[in-house]
């Protein structure tokens, strides 16, 4: 029967404490515990001692009063903190255990690196080094004793203050074979998660820039920065400089990316680019974001591989938004990459400022809103028309009220009233001043039923009709944030479907829709939607791609699926009465613990309105699946049906096990303009696990008998 030495613990405290003893008392478990002549302590059978936040455990210690020393018969296992374990035969410690010799010894740092060696002294508790060592995080077993990676040294210094490993003569082998002698390498053990040093190095070929090699080095800035640089080198291509740098603020963070290159694409120029941003939380519940894009032309993202964007924003905004308030300024600038498009006839400096109060008159009963708008926008060009400049001031005032009547029907009237003064200047098509007053009343009915069935399941079924007038006439202004009109079952029952207030629907209008949705036990939901616009005019507001045209909108059509195994299908359709389409979206996901499926088609009538001036037919897909535990493969293709080719494809493998990750890819762009060019990527990136923070949760190879 084990026992707890509670009638010696003050002798064995100053045995294994000595001078530390009225500072920290140890605790000693044994089955057995003798006291021989000359003061010397024998524990034998499940031995455990736990001082100052070390546990060992041993078959048997035994205490020498004249040497101070610890004589340990293993197995020997001991726990220093939670990520470092030395398993050893035989032990000569000091009592505080802070010092001394393992024989036949492996350490074990955090469950992934293991050092073998022959001897490991243990030096104050913080230095343990390491003779004649073998490291490696990879398993070994007795069928197959050579690990797949391992470091062999003549010497190994762990120090556990800093984290930090440090190699002497070092020879990196793979399956047994060296390939690298290096006689000094210092490397961050897995406790580590931030060190200064180089990161994992990738390999990229492309067709443009040939075969280069991006090595990482990171920079730790104290315990809230880090900047990363990364010297990217192909044959004779590129030479490219890519940083990183990262900061965590007492109230919020920033980030920046960015590179500058030499290249001979574009010989004789300095090329590069900066995106990032951040926010901060300020005082009485402000937050300050800002965001900054920047490129030196418009082909250097694709050519690098760096984003896919083709307009680029920069802002610096304030905000704070409250349960029935929100205020929001911020500055804009815009600089368009897109091929065809002039910056200096887009609106590319842009000035707003917007105060939204909600509130419930306490008399009237409902909710009432007013919002406060003004933004201000310049281009840079001076040319008539093209170089328009525009300012707005906006103020809007609605309310709704709902009455519940009976059988369960909803009545709610709507109103809203909207003043807008714009200002414009180089436009000979508009007058300078424009003042405009835009009232809007609606009525609406809503009628929802519930049913359930007897197996559990529910279904909700509502019918809505709307009833919305505006005046047919109203002072045309210049159109700058109403260019791009959605129709989809979130505006159905809107005031407008525009999305800005530069433009407003007008005239008398129904808006008629119904929604059928389902909810079943076992953990899935299908829903549809069906609607129509009904006009008493058609006033020519909108474009027949918009699927809004006419006197009758194009009926939209969605339906949503989602499941509790991982499938979810959602589509929405704009098509009129001979199912012509105007526009149809179809998306599809399927997840799963082997499986990761996402998919869309899109199809949209050609708009010169919305710049589109050819139909948009394209195919999309993102797919991975696991074919192992430690090998998943992954592909993506884009297809453009109407000009009868792919956009882009990609292929990627990669194999992880518990000391090794290896990401294989291979991509294709197939799109070509006046400055791109078809590329073909290929990248290769191998990294070791068990060296800084390293990989978690990865399943580790089992040795079979």
């Amino acid at each position: 029967m084990r026992c707890l030495l509670l009638a010696v613990l003050a002798l064995t405290s100053a045995v294994l404490a000595g001078p530390m003893a009225a500072q920290t008392t140890a605790s000693l478990i044994a089955d057995r515990v003798s006291i021989q002549a000359d003061a010397v302590l024998v524990a034998e059978g499940n031995v455990e001692v736990i001082y100052n936040g070390t546990r060992l455990r041993a078959a048997r210690i035994t205490y020498e009063r004249p040497s101070n020393r610890l004589v340990i018969d293993g197995p020997i296992y001991l726990v220093d903190g939670d990520a470092l374990l030395l398993i050893a035969d035989s032990a000569d410690l000091s009592t505080d255990l802070r010092d001394g010799i393992l024989r036949g010894a492996r350490m074990v740092l955090n469950q992934q690196l293991q050092l073998a060696a022959n001897e490991i002294t243990r030096v104050g508790g913080r230095y343990t080094q390491l003779a004649k060592t073998v490291a490696s995080s990879c398993q070994v077993c007795a069928a197959n004793p050579v690990p797949l990676w391992e470091i062999r040294a003549r010497r190994v210094v762990h120090d556990q203050l800093e984290q930090q490993l440090y190699f002497d003569q070092a020879q990196f082998r793979i399956a047994g074979v060296p390939v690298l002698y290096l006689p000094r390498l210092r490397m961050p053990d897995p406790t580590l998660e931030r060190a200064t040093g180089f990161l994992v190095p990738t390999l990229r070929t492309t067709s443009t820039l040939g075969t280069g090699i991006r090595l990482p080095y990171f920079v730790a800035i104290g315990d809230s920065r880090d900047l990363t640089l990364t010297p990217y080198l192909s044959t004779g291509a590129t030479q490219t400089l890519e940083l990183r740098y990262r900061q965590e603020l007492h109230s919020g963070g920033l980030q920046f990316n960015g590179a500058i290159t030499n290249d001979t694409l574009l010989l004789g120029e300095t090329r590069g680019y900066i995106l990032g941003g951040g926010g901060i939380d300020l005082r009485d519940g402000f937050r300050l974001n800002f965001n900054l894009e920047a490129v030196s032309d418009p082909a250097y993202l694709l050519d690098y591989g760096y984003a896919q964007q083709d307009r680029l924003t920069s802002n610096i905004e304030l905000t704070r938004t409250r349960r029935n308030e929100f205020i929001s300024g911020q500055v804009l600038h815009f600089q368009s990459i897109r091929d065809g498009e002039d910056n200096a006839t887009l609106p590319s400096e842009v000035g707003e400022l917007t105060y939204h109060r909600r509130f419930s008159p306490a008399i009237l009963g409902g909710e009432g809103g007013f919002q406060f708008q003004t933004y201000a926008l310049r281009r840079t060009s001076s040319t008539d028309v093209a170089g328009r400049d525009t300012s707005r001031a906006t103020a809007r005032a609605d309310y709704r009220r709902n009455w519940i009547l009976p059988g369960g029907l909803t009545l709610a009237a709507i109103g809203a009233l909207t003043a807008d003064i714009y200002g414009i200047s180089e436009d000979s098509n508009f007058p300078s001043s424009v003042t405009r007053v835009t009232p809007v009343g609606a009525i609406e009915l809503r009628w929802p039923w519930v049913k359930s069935t007897p197996g559990g399941a529910s279904q909700v079924i509502e019918p809505v009709a709307q009833l919305v007038f505006s005046p047919n006439d109203g002072q045309d202004v210049p159109n700058e944030d109403s260019t791009l009109i959605e129709f989809d079952e979130a505006n159905l029952f809107s005031l407008t479907r525009f999305p800005g207030a530069d433009q407003t629907e007008r005239g008398l209008r129904a808006n008629v829709g119904l929604a059928w949705t389902r909810y079943d036990p076992a953990g899935w939901s299908f829903g549809v939607t069906l609607g129509r616009i009904f006009r008493a005019e058609d006033l020519g507001q909108f474009t027949p791609a918009s699927g809004l045209s006419g006197s009758n909108s194009d009926w939209l059509a969605a339906i949503q699926l989602i499941s509790a195994d991982g499938l979810s299908l959602t589509n929405r359709a704009l098509f009129n009465r001979d199912f012509r389409f105007s526009k149809n979206e179809l998306r599809l996901a399927f997840a799963t613990a082997r499986v990761d499926l996402a998919t869309s088609y899109i199809w949209l009538l050609a708009d010169a309105a919305e710049n589109r001036p050819d139909d948009t037919s394209e195919w999309a897909m993102d797919a991975s699946y696991r074919f192992q535990s430690n090998w998943v493969g992954t592909a993506d293709w884009r297809y453009d049906f109407d000009a009868g080719r792919g956009t882009s494809a990609g292929l990627g493998l990669q194999y992880v096990n518990e000391c090794v990750t290896v990401d294989l890819s291979l991509s294709r762009r197939f799109t070509s303009s006046t400055s791109v060019t078809p590329t073909t990527d290929f990248g290769l990136s191998v990294a070791l696990i068990g060296f800084g923070g390293g990989a978690t949760g990865v399943d580790r190879r089992s040795c079979r008998q």
